[in-house]
């Protein structure tokens, strides 16, 4: 199976903050990280991956989808949209 075949995906639940606050994903291997909000309390309606110019909305009980861009390794923080919540994405060469 070549890299193009294959797909990584990640859960985040948002709960009073990120759990996990690290999603790990391998370089060059298309990526989707789906944030899962279930607590209405906080700022958590929306996450921002600057890196990735992603500010999306998480309605609340709707999983919601963002693709990643895993063509350069490194270490890229995402927030909520107050940045009070933090966490981040590592991308393994």
């Amino acid at each position: 199976m070549t890299k193009e075949n294959m797909k990584q995906n990640a859960t985040v639940t948002v709960d009073g903050g990120y759990h996990p606050d690290t999603v790990v994903l391998k370089q060059g291997i298309p990526a989707t990280i789906t944030f899962n909000r279930i607590n209405a309390a906080g700022c958590l309606d929306q996450v921002q991956l600057p890196d990735f110019d992603v500010l999306a909305d998480l309605p609340l009980n709707k999983p919601q989808e963002i693709a990643i861009d895993t063509s350069k390794a490194g270490t890229y923080k995402f927030a909520c949209g107050m940045n009070m919540f933090r966490g981040k994405v590592v991308i393994e060469p």
